[in-house]
């Protein structure tokens, strides 16, 4: 059996661009032997000291409830149940379009939970602070490999972290691999930091 590389991924479930990249991921382990690791971070803590909208601001004030569950059950779980409630949430916030929906978000957080084979006692934790040591900690593990200057998602594989990749739509099958091998080759290089280009289309969902 060939040994599998972990990748690992830093989110917030809010952001529409980490919920692409995290797809494709999904679809890379479909045709190249990786294994995604999914880590909790937050859209909030990022932008706490700096210069945002104030529309911005409120929504990701209330972004950090659905991080603060991650972050829970980050806590008692394991990746793969993290994958799993991630799945549950981006689908609902994204692909149903919920994420404006911020009068319904605990309800959205509950049926996300249930369809993750999770209590749904968890959405307690939206608004409790208990978790909040152990998702700065996990934030601060994430972005400090990359920097203070870049967001969500964070990528890490063989010792070398990337913002992004920031793509859309996400790739499928061997296309999702091919990219994949790029992203493998620019870690292999110790000088490499960035390749960027204006975004000129929204996050495209299926």
């Amino acid at each position: 059996m060939t040994e599998r590389t972990p990748v690992d991924l830093w989110f917030d479930p809010f952001c529409p661009f980490a919920w692409m990249t995290s797809r494709w991921l999904l679809e890379v382990e479909k045709v190249r032997p990786i294994e995604p690791r999914w880590h909790i971070m937050s859209l909030n803590i990022l932008n706490e000291d700096k210069d945002v909208p104030d529309s911005y601001r409120e929504m990701i004030a209330k972004a950090i409830g659905p991080v603060r569950v991650v972050t829970a059950v980050q806590d008692k779980y394991d990746s793969e149940t993290v994958g799993r409630l991630y799945t549950e949430l981006g689908v609902r916030f994204h692909n149903q379009g919920r994420v404006k929906q911020l009068d319904t978000l605990r309800e959205t957080v509950e049926e996300a939970l249930e369809a993750a084979g999770l209590d749904r006692a968890f959405a307690d934790a939206m608004d409790s602070e208990e978790y909040d040591e152990a998702l700065r900690a996990s934030h601060d593990d994430g972005i400090n490999r990359v920097g203070q200057e870049v967001g969500t998602p964070v990528i890490a594989v063989d010792g070398v972290a990337f913002f992004g990749p920031v793509i859309s739509p996400a790739p499928k099958g061997e296309e999702a691999g091919r990219l994949w091998d790029g992203v493998r080759t620019v870690a292999g290089f110790d000088g490499f930091f960035e390749l960027k280009r204006s975004r000129t289309r929204p996050p495209i969902f299926d």
